[in-house]
């Protein structure tokens, strides 16, 4: 600032606030502020900025919205919103009876827990022609990899099918998965997400795999669930 000449003036010259000058003149102590937001993070770690600030003007804290954002993405705070994952659309094929085994088979995945807690899933699998259930497996986690192992032990003793009606579930929409499919000369139909009547035959399969099985007995241990499993699939077929 040039000598003997006042701030005021110097301002009113350059057309500026006098509070501009002060508050650059002033570095702000955001000490108080990173200390509530750190204090807030730990109380509520799955909490937005929105609800961290709303919280904190209840505390009765003076600070505005935009300082406290400054301040909430230099701690790094700010989640990413997850965004949902783009599916590719695919024409579904109608649900047509088949006139001969090994023409189309139908795959789902079910839930379900032990009676300690313990979820596990079933991958079932029937011939569409007749109803007539492959294989239903077993196990706490069923990957891309082992649907495809059962897969292939079911192929081995029936022949291969010439198309797999499926859901959009990461084991069917994975690459390891398709690419299979496409080695076996198989093709996959995929049903359009939400819409479980287009795969109506296994869905009624798990309808009554679910209420003579699952609903109707307690398990303690996965064996169990796979030894029950296997004795009504000798009776439903």
């Amino acid at each position: 600032m040039a000598e003997g000449v006042s701030k005021r003036r110097v301002c009113r010259l350059l057309g500026l606030s006098r509070s501009v000058l002060d508050d650059h003149a002033r570095p702000r102590d955001d000490g108080p502020l990173i200390k509530a937001l750190s204090a807030l993070a730990e109380r509520h770690p799955s909490a937005g900025f929105r609800k961290r600030y709303v919280r904190l003007r209840r505390a009765g804290h003076p600070w505005n919205h935009k300082r406290v954002w400054r301040v909430y993405c230099a701690l790094k705070l700010n989640l990413r919103r997850r965004r949902k994952r783009l599916r590719a659309l695919r024409p579904p094929q109608p649900l047509v009876q088949p006139i001969r085994p090994n023409l189309q088979w139908s795959a789902d995945f079910m839930s379900d827990a032990l009676s300690s807690g313990m979820s596990y899933r079933t991958f079932n699998l029937i011939d569409d022609f007749n109803r007539e259930a492959l294989r239903i497996e077993v196990d706490v986690s069923l990957t891309s990899a082992r649907v495809i192992r059962v897969l292939e032990q079911v192929i081995s003793v029936r022949g291969r099918p010439e198309r797999l009606r499926l859901d959009n579930g990461p084991e069917f929409t994975s690459t390891a998965f398709q690419r299979w499919a496409a080695e076996r000369g198989i093709a996959l139909d995929f049903i359009s997400p939400g819409k479980p009547t287009q795969n109506g035959f296994i869905e009624r399969f798990n309808g009554s795999f679910r209420r003579e099985v699952l609903d109707a007995w307690l398990f303690n241990t996965l064996e169990e669930v796979r030894q029950q499993a296997e004795d009504w699939l000798d009776e439903y077929n």
